[in-house]
Protein backbone atom coordinates (compact mmCIF):
# COMPACT_ATOMS: atom_id res chain seq x y z
CA UNK A 1 0.00 0.00 0.00
CA UNK A 2 1.59 3.44 -0.78
CA UNK A 3 1.32 6.31 1.81
CA UNK A 4 -1.11 8.44 2.43
CA UNK A 5 1.62 11.62 3.48
CA UNK A 6 5.21 12.35 3.41
CA UNK A 7 5.14 11.74 7.41
CA UNK A 8 3.80 8.44 6.87
CA UNK A 9 6.34 7.35 4.10
CA UNK A 10 9.39 8.73 6.55
CA UNK A 11 7.60 6.32 9.11
CA UNK A 12 7.67 3.83 7.12
CA UNK A 13 11.17 4.61 5.79
CA UNK A 14 12.24 4.50 9.65
CA UNK A 15 10.64 1.26 10.47
CA UNK A 16 12.22 -0.24 7.02
CA UNK A 17 16.05 0.55 8.60
CA UNK A 18 15.53 -0.94 11.72
CA UNK A 19 13.63 -3.93 10.40
CA UNK A 20 17.03 -4.15 8.10
CA UNK A 21 19.18 -3.82 11.00
CA UNK A 22 20.56 -0.56 9.20
CA UNK A 23 19.54 1.52 12.65
CA UNK A 24 18.92 0.04 16.24
CA UNK A 25 15.12 -0.60 16.73
CA UNK A 26 15.20 1.62 20.19
CA UNK A 27 15.60 4.43 18.25
CA UNK A 28 12.10 4.32 17.21
CA UNK A 29 9.11 5.83 18.54
CA UNK A 30 5.24 5.98 17.44
CA UNK A 31 4.44 4.72 13.88
CA UNK A 32 7.70 3.87 13.04
CA UNK A 33 7.97 1.50 15.76
CA UNK A 34 4.76 -0.33 15.38
CA UNK A 35 5.02 -0.17 11.65
CA UNK A 36 8.01 -2.43 12.19
CA UNK A 37 5.93 -4.66 14.64
CA UNK A 38 3.44 -5.31 12.45
CA UNK A 39 4.13 -4.56 8.65
CA UNK A 40 7.01 -7.33 6.52
CA UNK A 41 9.92 -5.77 4.97
CA UNK A 42 7.85 -5.91 1.66
CA UNK A 43 4.95 -3.49 3.03
CA UNK A 44 7.30 -1.22 4.10
CA UNK A 45 9.36 -1.16 0.92
CA UNK A 46 5.79 -0.28 -0.92
CA UNK A 47 5.52 2.56 1.38
CA UNK A 48 8.77 3.75 1.95
CA UNK A 49 9.47 4.23 -1.77
CA UNK A 50 6.51 6.09 -2.57
CA UNK A 51 6.43 9.49 -4.62
CA UNK A 52 6.45 12.29 -2.04
CA UNK A 53 5.38 14.96 -4.70
CA UNK A 54 1.97 16.23 -4.49
CA UNK A 55 1.75 14.44 -0.90
CA UNK A 56 0.36 16.24 2.61
CA UNK A 57 3.30 16.75 5.02
CA UNK A 58 0.40 14.92 7.14
CA UNK A 59 -2.62 13.10 6.75
CA UNK A 60 -5.72 15.06 7.37
CA UNK A 61 -8.53 14.00 9.61
CA UNK A 62 -11.80 14.19 8.94
CA UNK A 63 -14.66 15.30 11.46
Amino acid sequence: MPAKSQAQQKAAGAALAAKRGDMPKSKLKGASKSMEESMSEKELDKMASTKRKGKAEHKSTKH
